[in-house]
């Protein structure tokens, strides 16, 4: 029988089990760029299409800020290692 304190899973000297793999960590965060570019172009397309601009100055704008704020959140995400 175990004891309290003796876990059921047994230990292969990885205390990190609940840590996601480097491949899952890194996918996730390129969903995420993906994601966040794609509302951003798709929001300056619509600003475009509804203002009916001949220059697409919402598209460029939106789609330069959804960039540099994926490269931010990718940067912040970064093991600190």
């Amino acid at each position: 029988m175990n004891s309290p304190e003796t876990p059921n899973k047994p230990s292969h000297g990885n205390n990190d089990d609940r840590r996601p793999s480097a491949f899952a960590q890194y996918s996730g965060i390129g969903i995420q760029m993906l994601a966040t570019i794609g509302i951003g172009v798709y929001a300056g397309m619509r600003l475009d299409q509804w203002q009916e601009n001949k220059m697409p100055g919402w598209t460029i704008g939106l789609s330069l800020f959804a960039i540099g704020a994926s490269l931010y959140l990718f940067i912040k995400q970064l093991p600190k290692n």
